[in-house]
């Protein structure tokens, strides 16, 4: 929509992405489409399709740009790979075309610091190329966002470890090669040094899933999130992924990088309801006339315009602070665009449903699953309540008290400090402005 890039090298990639996402990649979308569809490992027909897209991409120089060269990708800082998800946002074929699909993308890093060796070979490197997905196994049923209820165990028994619990929504378990899993390996042990990660084989026996959870309106046999039940599942003991009671380390690796690499993609689904709405304003006629004449149409579009412009510049600037190596500025930054992503959406979309009438709400337009990803980024990666109140606490640091009795803007207090600090004006003879 708007052009931030000052790198004309950078920005002739991006025009070619914008062409090739519309030609190669929403074309996938049209015809892929069932849930996960994007993640199904045993459909040849749409791998068959996908490769040559992939390598396309590769030979662009624009595969997995996230992660470091010595991975295979190019290493982008944080502000490029925001204009990058912008373009892939609206779409669900596009970051696996260009590899850097969730949960796969955060999986990878982790691989990459904590792997062995041998876990490296076996599922990092066909990670990396595209050829196998992966999941991410830590949200539990009972529990939400409130971790120190987590029940599900990991317990030592010589040089394995045994896994027992439930899991929920955990995406793409059911075409997963493998499981990275949050399990409580020191109940007595403080919140923070409670859990262990550990990677999990999706063959290994006792792995069950019990159902596959769809989002709304999708068929209960297509869902792609799993339930999943951890029955006596042994692991070796260098299945654990850094540290003994570390997971929360573990998983600070991939979460910051996934709920900013969230916000970038909303920015893209929001940015195509609000091209939607324009070209219907121009388009549809009613009441003598076309929409674009209405006054409600008028200004939802102009508050569409302004919401979106000043949620890409705090996603810019979110991204920007990262790529600084400010920390403390990045988290209040991720943490701000974690809370405006699903209104951002939800707003954008609604006014674009409801300048489409009946058509908004059907299932030939894409802004009814626009509509439910508004409501899924309010829960993703934390829900936006959670970050709500990290950000506040973060922000209320350095605020300090008032001094006295009533707020630093008391007027009453402040006029009379300043009539005493201009005191002698105040008390001025006639004879003394001569």
């Amino acid at each position: 929509m708007w052009d931030f890039s000052t790198d004309p090298e950078f920005q002739k990639k991006l025009d070619w992405m914008k062409q090739f996402v519309r030609d190669e990649v929403e074309p996938m979308d049209l015809v892929f489409n069932r849930p996960g569809h994007n993640f199904d490992v045993t459909d040849k027909r749409a791998l068959a399709a996908v490769r040559p897209l992939q390598a396309e991409v590769r030979r662009q120089g624009l595969w997995a740009c996230h992660l470091t060269p010595d991975l295979g990708g190019q290493g982008y800082g944080q502000v490029q790979l925001a204009l990058m998800n912008e373009i892939l946002g609206a779409t669900k074929w596009g970051p696996r075309v260009f590899g850097c699909q969730a949960p796969d993308s955060g999986n990878a890093e982790i691989l990459a610091k904590f792997g062995t060796p041998e876990q490296k070979a076996r599922y990092l490197a066909p990670l990396l190329d595209g050829e196998i997905v992966s999941c991410f196994s830590m949200t539990e049923p009972q529990g939400g966002s409130d971790l120190r209820v987590f029940e599900t165990r990991a317990v030592r028994d010589g040089d394995e470890w045994v896994i027992d619990g439930y899991k929920w929504f955990s995406s793409q378990a059911r075409w997963a090669s493998f499981i990275i899993v949050m399990a409580v390996t020191d109940p007595a042990a403080p919140a923070a040094e409670r859990f262990s990660m550990f990677l999990v084989p999706a063959e290994t026996p006792g792995v069950t899933i019990v159902r596959n959870t769809g989002l709304m309106g999708e068929h209960e046999d297509e869902g792609a999130h799993a339930y999943i039940h951890y029955d006596k599942v042994r692991v070796p003991a260098d299945a654990m992924l850094g540290q003994e009671g570390g997971a929360f380390h573990v998983a600070q690796v991939r979460l910051g990088g996934g709920r900013i690499h969230h916000a970038m993609r909303t920015l893209g689904a929001a940015t195509k309801a609000y091209e939607m709405m324009k070209e219907r304003a121009v388009s549809r006629f009613t009441q003598g006339g076309p929409l674009a004449g209405k006054q409600s149409t008028l200004a939802a579009i102009a508050d569409s315009y302004v919401e979106l412009l000043q949620f890409r510049l705090l996603v810019l600037h979110a991204a920007w602070t990262i790529d600084q190596g400010d920390r403390e500025a990045g988290k209040i930054g991720i943490g701000s665009v974690k809370i405006m992503s699903p209104r951002i959406l939800k707003d954008i979309v609604g006014r674009a449903i409801q300048l489409h009438g009946s058509l908004g709400v059907s299932n030939e337009l894409p802004l009814g699953g626009y509509w439910v990803k508004a409501a899924s980024q309010g829960l993703v990666d934390g829900p936006t309540e959670v970050h709500q109140i990290g950000l506040a606490k973060r922000i209320l640091k350095d605020a300090k008290p008032a001094a006295g009795l009533f707020p630093s803007e008391h007027i009453p207090t402040r006029e009379a400090a300043a009539r005493e600090k201009l005191a002698r004006y105040i008390a001025m003879r006639e004879e003394e402005f001569a």
